[in-house]
């Protein structure tokens, strides 16, 4: 049995961590994760091919003029809602819609792709944003294959795609405190120091509405 009402977002800068608390988070509440699984979910529910899903993922947007003159691939029978305009904007309300399918079947963590956002409106929604300094970060990323040379670049890289990203699509600004309940420093809590964290915010938040 889940052990919150809560669905958690969790924005994040590249290298701070919000994949592996996302999990941890997910595991000690005991509610579904998802992350990558968007991707294949909204495939599903659309009709685009997940490749698709993938080559947009949180990145910048393309031109308006390529998104015109590009094809979509698509299997299955597509919902004919997404296929009058631009392919970056297919992709994205695909995975809008997914989101709040997996929001409204129940308590669960979701990483990135503007969840924040797309949830807004919805009242049991916990939003979290990790980031950590660039020492830390290059080191993660680092674990992560990228040379060492390089991985300050390939950092600053892929927090320019996020907020880009999020930027375009959202009304509000990537990485601006406004738009979290929580925002913690993964590089001076720590993974399970910042599960806790998010935890006991839970906890308040729930005992808060329950009094209401």
């Amino acid at each position: 049995m889940a052990k919150t009402n809560m669905v958690i977002t969790i924005g994040r800068q590249y290298g701070s961590g919000g994949r592996e608390v996302g999990r941890r988070l997910a595991s000690r509440l005991e509610i579904p994760y998802y992350d990558k699984e968007i991707l294949s979910e909204a495939s599903k529910d659309s009709g685009i091919c997940e490749e698709l899903f993938e080559d947009h993922d949180e990145k910048p947007t393309r031109s308006f003029l390529y998104s015109l003159v590009t094809g979509v691939q698509t299997h299955g029978n597509p919902s004919t809602m997404y296929m009058d305009m631009p392919l970056n904007h297919r992709i994205f309300l695909a995975q809008f819609d997914t989101i709040r399918r997996l929001a409204g079947n129940g308590p669960c963590v979701v990483v990135g792709r503007c969840a924040d956002y797309v949830l807004r409106d919805e009242k049991n929604v916990v939003n979290v944003f990790l980031k950590a300094d660039m020492e830390h970060r290059i080191e993660r990323a680092i674990e992560r294959g990228a040379e060492p040379s390089r991985a300050q670049d390939i950092v600053k890289r892929h927090d320019k795609e996020r907020a880009s990203y999020y930027n375009y699509y959202a009304t509000t600004t990537w990485g601006d405190v406004n738009n979290y309940d929580l925002c913690l420093d993964t590089g001076k809590v720590g993974y399970d120091g910042a599960v806790d964290m998010i935890i006991a915010y839970i906890a308040l938040r729930e005992k808060l509405l329950g009094g209401k």
